[in-house]
């Protein structure tokens, strides 16, 4: 038994905000940023926005996609850096939002890998009976949680939701998934509180992102590169059997060492950063849904997934669309 990608659904804030509209607010341009991310704009949730509200759009959508009501869904895997609140958990939010009753809701906080890590813990629910049809979302409002005063993240970060609809086949749908964590990295990209840490009045800022970019970078890119060797070598693949590369949106240049990896052209890999910055645990089913809903991805299409987030975590999924 396997899980297959039924359907998919995306939502992004109405709000654009331009690397222009940047300079404006904090020292930097529209050429640096684009130099050093490739980033030209990202979408802001509204004042009144959460994370559930994104959520909840995407969700909708993929249920439509999937054709599958409410009262089939036996499975809510989010995963969120940015929940509504402490608990309940957003899944249980969205749950009642979406009239669901009974079912397992579950939160995941990988950072950026969150959706990846969801997609895993929904794949072996189906491959083992545990789920007829799973819900899973990577969703996050990364806006809220950056200093608008530090050009090093605030030109970086956005939000959105992305979701998809996992059913069983007998069909090779999702082929594996692959997840990892290394805690010894985490002072490299943090967010300083949470609930139980004391506040230290010493420290600005203390609940917004701190990142130091050329040392993630560096780990970035060689833990992506092992990871593509990882997910392939555990399926007898050459790289030349994967049609498209679907990666998380952080940085272009992090997006063109694994297509490089890959011996892949850039016209194979699903690029969203551009015009969606990085949406942290949204952007791998953001990207994954533009290129369903534009033609490129079709039905039979190779996939590779990957992430990798604070922590460090880091995952893939190998994929028949």
């Amino acid at each position: 038994m396997y899980s297959r990608i039924a359907g998919t659904g995306s939502y992004l804030p109405e709000k654009v905000l331009t690397n222009f509209d940047l300079e404006k607010i904090v020292e930097t341009t529209d050429e640096w940023i684009r130099t050093r991310t490739g980033i030209e704009r990202r979408h802001v949730a509204a004042p009144d926005e959460t994370t559930c509200d994104m959520a909840e759009h995407a969700a909708r959508r993929a249920m439509e996609s999937a054709g599958v009501g409410p009262e089939e869904i036996d499975l809510i895997v989010i995963g969120t850096t940015t929940p509504d609140q402490v608990f309940p958990n957003t899944g249980c939010l969205l749950q009642a939002r979406l009239g669901i009753h009974g079912p397992p809701a579950i939160q995941i906080e990988a950072a950026c890998s969150g959706f990846i890590y969801g997609l895993s813990i929904a794949d072996r629910f189906i491959r083992t009976g545990g789920a007829k049809c799973a819900l899973v979302i990577g969703a996050d409002m990364l806006t809220r949680i950056v200093d608008w005063t530090d050009r090093t993240t605030c030109v970086l970060f956005a939000d959105g939701a992305g979701a998809v609809i996992l059913k069983p086949s007998d069909e090779a749908g999702i082929m594996s998934t692959h997840i990892h964590a290394d805690g010894a990295y985490s002072n490299l990209l943090y967010v300083p509180t949470g609930v139980s840490k004391k506040h230290d009045p010493a420290v600005a800022n203390q609940h917004c992102v701190i990142m130091k970019g050329s040392e993630v970078f560096k780990v970035a890119v060689n833990t992506l590169g092992r990871i593509v060797d990882e997910t392939l070598e555990a399926n007898h693949l050459d790289k030349s059997a994967i049609d498209w590369l679907v990666p998380h949106q952080a940085n272009m240049r992090i997006i063109q060492a694994t297509a490089k990896k890959l011996d892949m052209p850039m016209e194979k890999v699903i690029v969203t950063v551009q015009d969606q910055g990085n949406t942290s645990a949204a952007s791998v089913p953001l990207a994954l849904d533009t290129g369903v809903r534009d033609g490129r991805i079709k039905r039979g299409d190779l996939l590779l997934l990957e992430a990798f987030g604070g922590g460090f975590t880091w995952g893939s999924a190998l994929i028949r669309y």
